[in-house]
C-alpha cells in the first residue's frame, strides 16, 4: 500500500505555483492550493488572501485540521506566493499597496512557516518546508524595496529556523528569472520607476528566461538531494 503525501502550495493558481502543482513527483498525493483565485491544477483550493493578517490564523487551523490523524509518508508546504508590485521609489508608491506587499513578502512566509512547523511537530514522517526566494534577496534593485527586503527576510528566516530541532527540512530556493506574468508586468514598468527594467527586457528578447515548468522540476528535484535544513539554494548554480 502506497502511503499518502500531503502537499500545500501557496499561490498555485498561476506561474511557478501552478507548474509546481502540475508536476508533483509522488503517487498518492493530495495537493492543496492556498490562494485567492484558485482554478489552477491543484486538486483542491483553500481560498485565502495571504496579504491579510486576519486570515493567517485560518491557514494555521487548516493545517491542524487536515493533519489530524495523518499517517502518510510525507508532508510538504511550498510557500510560493509573493508580489513585486508596487514598483517604484518607496516614498512615491501607493501606501496601501506597499503595505500589502510587505505583509505578503516578509511577514506571511514567517507566520505561515511557523504555523506549518507547529502543525507538523508531532508527525512521524518526512517533513519539508520550501520557501521560494530570489536573487533579489542579495542584489538591491531600486524600485523593488518591498520585494528585495521580503526575500532577504525569507532567506535569513530559513537559515535561522534550519538551526532549530524541529524535525522538518526547511530550505529556500531561488528559481532564477522565470517567464511568468510577474515578469511580463516588470517589463512594462517605466525606467524611472525601475531603472534596471532593460535588463529584464533583454533577458526576454534573448531567451534568457526559464519556463515555470523548468523551475518546478528543479525545485522538486531538490527534495531528493541531501540538502541540510537551513540551505538557501539558487537553481542557476545547479
Amino acid at each position: 500500500m502506497v502511503r499518502q503525501t500531503q502537499v500545500w502550495i501557496s499561490g498555485a493558481s498561476t506561474g511557478i505555483g501552478a507548474a509546481l502543482a502540475a508536476a508533483v513527483p509522488w503517487n498518492a498525493v493530495r495537493v492543496i492550493d492556498l490562494s485567492r483565485r484558485g482554478g489552477g491544477p491543484a486538486g483542491e483550493h483553500f481560498a485565502v488572501d495571504l496579504a491579510d493578517p486576519s486570515q493567517w490564523q485560518r491557514v494555521e487551523q487548516h493545517f491542524v485540521d487536515e493533519l489530524a490523524g495523518f499517517d502518510g509518508e510525507r508532508v510538504v508546504f511550498v510557500h510560493n506566493a509573493g508580489t513585486v508590485v508596487p514598483i517604484g521609489p518607496a516614498g512615491e508608491v501607493d501606501a496601501a499597496a506597499y503595505a500589502r506587499a510587505v505583509l505578503l513578502n516578509s511577514a506571511a512566509p514567517q507566520v505561515l512557516g511557523r504555523a506549518f512547523l507547529a502543525a507538523t511537530a508531532g508527525l512521524e514522517c518526512d517533513k519539508h518546508l520550501v520557501m521560494l526566494t530570489s536573487g533579489a534577496a542579495k542584489k538591491a534593485y531600486a524600485g523593488w524595496s518591498a520585494y528585495n527586503a521580503g526575500k532577504a527576510a525569507v532567506d535569513h528566516w530559513v537559515r535561522t529556523v534550519g538551526l532549530e530541532p524541529n524535525g522538518c527540512r526547511v530550505v529556500a530556493v531561488a528559481p532564477g528569472v522565470v517567464d511568468t506574468a510577474m515578469q511580463a508586468e516588470i517589463r512594462k514598468v517605466d525606467e524611472q520607476a525601475f531603472p534596471s527594467v532593460e535588463r529584464f527586457r533583454e533577458l526576454s528578447r534573448t531567451g534568457g528566461l526559464s519556463t515555470p515548468e523548468q523551475a518546478a522540476r528543479g525545485i522538486w528535484s531538490l527534495l531528493d538531494r541531501p540538502l541540510p535544513s537551513g540551505s538557501v539554494v539558487d537553481l542557476r548554480d545547479r
